[in-house]
């Protein structure tokens, strides 16, 4: 069995997102995009070995992307986790600033350009692999 997270977009932007994001994270990559005519892709993709399916899909939905489902990522220091949270958070939506909340030293939570939402913090205190 293989759990991927999927991504659906309804802007057309599923290719362009799947792109940036692999160009953020180190040791990631894009494994496969099929394009599904009228612009839309689908994109299989890694980040940092974890699977992800960008999706645009044709149909337009009355949702979209929920701050409450969150890409978390758990960096090796503070400069890490400042460089990616400044990229993630540039043209998007700060919910939590870059700051010490007690379970990690360094800790960030916004919303993408593309609305998709990114926990960002130092894998140490709580966030520290078990």
């Amino acid at each position: 069995m293989n759990v991927l997270t999927h991504l659906m977009f309804q802007d057309g932007r599923a290719r362009e997102a799947a792109e940036w994001y692999v160009s953020l994270v180190p040791g990631s990559r894009a494994e496969r995009v099929t394009d599904n005519g009228a612009g839309g892709a689908t994109v299989y993709f890694t980040l940092a070995g974890r699977g992800f399916i960008a999706f645009d899909s044709p149909t337009r939905h009355d949702f979209d992307f929920t701050p409450s489902m969150s890409i978390f990522v758990r960096c090796d220091d503070e400069a890490e986790v400042r460089l990616l949270f400044d990229q993630i958070a540039s043209d998007g939506d700060v919910k939590m600033p870059l700051d010490d909340y007690g379970f990690s030293s360094c800790f960030g939570w916004a919303t993408d350009r593309y609305g998709v939402s990114w926990q960002i913090g130092t894998a140490d205190r709580e966030l520290a692999d078990p």
